[in-house]
């Protein structure tokens, strides 16, 4: 055995879970666990480009009832640097035109012999209802506006690469609040490592009851880029608003758009990311989202070697 796998011999006694739903359900010591793996495999596979066969034997499915091209793509690759085989279901082409519902097209799926179905579905709480009554482990890729896990993990991950921790910083998570699960994930796992956080947008996008659970919100961008170490900025997602939330794009732009001017009114050490997919001349313009305070493509990476330390952790537990 390579000096690279006896540090992957067994997952830890500490590591209980066969499933990861959601970050408000773990703990600190959990999510930092998943971060220290995360680290380990990046290093071990020279940033997650080089195979570590620990799940040869175990298949890995890929359930999606939304589109996806990176948490989809990252997912496979993950199970792929690990040896495990995948599969990629299609909800357009499943039986579930023809009236199936989803828990049965789960269980058959997993009658197939497979060890862990990663999920997205639009529907909040799917995941969780799969997991209840599946054997095989899940994973959560996104359901609905509820929470987006893996995405919240290597966000945090990037924070804490460039920080070296994540305890006493001030993240703000700019945009699309009521709708992004991306926002959920970020806000359970920053919390209980120590960062204040900060959520900003439309008064139509932003809920003061954050506040209720420790978050400050607020309605303007430039009144808090003094003091902000990270800024998160995300997508508005139209797809699933009944409604125009402000006049139009070209406005959003002007007010919440992250681009020089507004750069240079931050602290010299900003930190830039942003979950992608990026609409350049909304969210950011392009000098600031490849520029150097950005570490939107470190983002990308950092997701393979967290979704490879999460099917491991997952997968590695009996019963």
């Amino acid at each position: 055995m390579s000096i690279e796998l006896a540090e992957f011999e067994a997952v830890p006694r500490s590591w209980t879970r066969r499933h990861l739903l959601g970050l408000e359900e773990l703990s600190a010591e959990e999510i930092t666990l998943i971060l220290d793996k995360a680290e380990m495999f990046r290093e071990a596979t020279a940033g997650a480009s080089k195979k570590i066969p620990l799940l040869t034997g175990k298949t890995c499915v890929n359930l999606f009832f939304e589109n996806s091209t990176r948490t989809r793509t990252s997912f496979s690759l993950a199970a792929r640097r690990l040896g495990a085989d995948t599969i990629d279901f299609s909800a357009s082409t499943s039986s579930l035109s023809k009236g199936e519902m989803v828990i049965d097209t789960a269980k058959n799926i997993e009658a197939m012999r497979v060890d862990a179905m990663v999920v997205r579905h639009r529907t909040p709480g799917t995941p969780h209802l799969l997991a209840q009554n599946l054997d095989c482990s899940v994973i959560n890729a996104g359901d609905g506006p509820h929470e987006h896990p893996t995405q919240g993990l290597l966000d945090i991950m990037t924070i804490r690469q460039r920080f070296g921790h994540i305890d006493g910083l001030t993240v703000a998570l700019v945009g699309d609040i009521a709708h992004s699960r991306t926002a959920r994930s970020n806000i359970w796992g920053l919390k209980k490592l120590g960062a204040h956080v900060i959520v900003c947008g439309p008064s139509t996008l932003v809920s003061p009851r954050w506040e209720e659970v420790g978050v400050e919100y607020c309605y303007k961008l430039d009144d808090i880029l003094s003091r902000v170490d990270v800024l998160n900025l995300l997508r508005i997602q139209f797809e699933r608003q009944y409604s125009r939330p402000f006049p139009s794009v070209r406005e959003y732009a002007h007010l919440y758009g992250m681009d020089r001017q507004r750069l240079a009114k931050t602290k010299g050490n900003i930190l830039i990311i942003a979950p992608g997919p990026i609409n350049r001349g909304v969210e950011v313009t392009p000098d600031v989202g490849d520029g150097p305070h950005s570490a939107i493509l470190q983002q990308v990476s950092n997701g393979l070697a967290v979704r490879m330390a999460v099917l491991w952790l997952v997968t590695g537990i009996e019963g």
